[in-house]
C-alpha cells in the first residue's frame, strides 16, 4: 500500500517515520523544498514533492495541515488522484471538518490522532508518538466501510488504540478534555500577569514551580491551535466553558461561605474522579 501525506510537520513527519518502519511506501507533500529535503534526509518519506502530482498512485492520504487547510487541500488534491483514492485528515475538530470534506470526496474518513508534543515541524517528528495513545474515527452513514477499515488497519499498526465515535461526540469530549484546558490554563496565566502590584507579580514569578508549570502548559502554547480551536468548535467550547464558569462560582460561593466541609467534599471526589480521565 502507498500511503501519501500532505503537510510533513510534527503528525505528519511522525506518522511517514512509523508507517514506513511497518513496511508503506510513503510520498510526502509539503509546500517548501527544504521540508521536503528534510523529510527524504530524516527517513519520513520514500519520496517527497511540493506538487500533488506525487500521490496520483497513493492509496491513502493523510491532510496534515491545520484545521482551515484541510477542506481547499483536499480541492487541490483531487484532480491529482482516482476515486478509490481514501483521504483521511488529522484535525482535532471534526463535524465542521467531516461534513465539507465528505462533500468534496466520498471516500472521506475523519480521523484524529490524539499525539503530540510542544515541539512543531519536521524537526520534532519522532517515531511511536502515536503509541497508546487515542485514535478517533468519526464516521458517518455515507462513510464506506471498506474505507473506514483500511484507515482503521494503518492506525492499529502504529499500535494507537482506535475509537469510534460520531463527529458531534467527538468534538463534545474533546472541548471538555483538551480545548477547555487550553482556555483555563491560558486564563490562569492571564490572571496572574493581572497583578497589579509590581513586587507580589514579581515574587510569584519567582515562587512558581511545579504546580504552576503543569497548569499552564498548554496555556502557553501555540496561539493559532488555539484560535482554531475556538473557532471551529465554537458551540460546544462555549458548552465546557460555561460549566466550568458553574463550577468555578460553586467554589467561590463555598470559600465565601466557609463552608469547609463542602469543600473538602469536593476536591475528595476530585482525586478519586482524575485518574478515571488518565487511565
Amino acid at each position: 500500500m502507498k500511503v501519501g501525506i500532505i503537510g510533513l510537520g510534527l503528525i505528519g513527519g511522525s506518522l511517514g517515520l512509523d508507517l514506513r518502519c511497518q513496511g508503506f511506501e510513503v510520498l510526502g507533500v509539503s509546500r517548501r523544498e527544504k521540508t521536503c529535503n528534510l523529510a527524504l534526509e530524516r527517513g519520513v518519506v520514500d519520496k517527497s514533492s511540493t506538487s500533488f502530482s506525487l500521490l496520483k498512485e497513493a492509496d491513502v492520504v493523510f491532510i496534515c495541515t491545520p484545521i482551515e487547510a484541510i477542506a481547499p487541500t483536499i480541492e487541490r488534491l483531487i484532480p491529482h488522484i482516482t476515486p478509490q483514492t481514501i483521504i483521511t485528515d488529522v484535525g482535532s475538530v471534526k463535524a465542521s471538518v467531516v461534513e465539507s470534506c465528505s462533500l468534496l470526496w466520498d471516500n472521506f474518513v475523519g480521523g484524529h490522532p490524539m499525539a503530540g508534543t510542544a515541539e512543531q515541524g519536521i524537526e520534532a517528528a519522532q517515531k511511536d508518538l502515536f503509541a497508546g495513545a487515542p485514535y478517533v474515527f468519526t464516521p458517518t452513514e455515507s462513510t464506506p466501510t471498506e474505507s473506514l477499515n483500511k484507515v482503521e488497519q494503518l492506525a492499529r499498526s502504529l499500535e494507537a488504540r482506535i475509537y469510534i465515535c460520531s463527529p458531534s461526540a467527538h468534538d463534545r469530549a474533546v472541548a471538555l478534555i483538551s480545548h477547555l484546558p487550553v482556555m483555563v490554563s491560558a486564563s490562569l496565566i492571564d490572571a496572574c500577569e493581572s497583578e497589579i502590584e509590581p513586587e507580589v507579580l514579581q515574587l510569584a514569578r519567582s515562587f512558581a514551580s511545579s504546580g504552576f508549570r503543569d497548569t499552564s502548559r498548554v496555556g502557553g502554547g501555540n496561539p493559532e491551535l488555539g484560535v482554531m480551536m475556538a473557532k471551529y468548535n465554537r458551540q460546544e467550547l462555549l458548552r465546557s466553558l460555561s460549566q466550568y464558569r458553574q463550577s468555578l462560582d460553586k467554589l467561590i460561593d463555598i470559600i465565601d461561605r466557609e463552608d469547609w466541609e463542602t469543600l473538602e467534599a469536593i476536591l475528595s471526589s476530585t482525586r478519586t474522579a482524575r485518574p478515571r480521565f488518565l487511565s
